[in-house]
């Protein structure tokens, strides 16, 4: 048997290719909800951010899910997601630590 296929999304904002189990896909609902879909499984049109926050901040500031959803989101999803893109941990701390962990050996 070969190797296990892995599926493989883009971040719609970075536009970085990652294995989708690592993205974070966000979903617009047939009712028309938007919601965070973390387990992937959601009934509804999908897009995908990173885990970094600045991703988040960017993508709904430039309407980058919007688009992405074909809707317009309200100001009360984009506080939504902007609350959950806060609650990340930040990239560019994990890599600090890693680096700083790496030199200390």
């Amino acid at each position: 048997m070969g190797p296990r296929h892995v599926p493989l999304r883009t971040c719609v904002q970075c536009q970085q290719v990652r294995p989708k189990r690592e993205l974070i896909r966000v979903v617009r609902t047939p009712e028309g909800k938007i919601a965070i879909d973390e387990r992937g499984k959601t009934a509804g049109r999908g897009a995908y951010l990173c885990r970094n926050p600045a991703c988040w901040n960017e993508a709904i500031a430039r309407d980058r899910l919007d688009h992405a959803l074909k809707t317009k989101l309200s100001l009360e999803d984009k506080d939504q997601l902007l609350e959950f893109g806060r609650r990340l941990p930040s990239i560019e701390g994990q890599q600090a630590s890693t680096a700083q962990t790496q030199s200390s050996h």
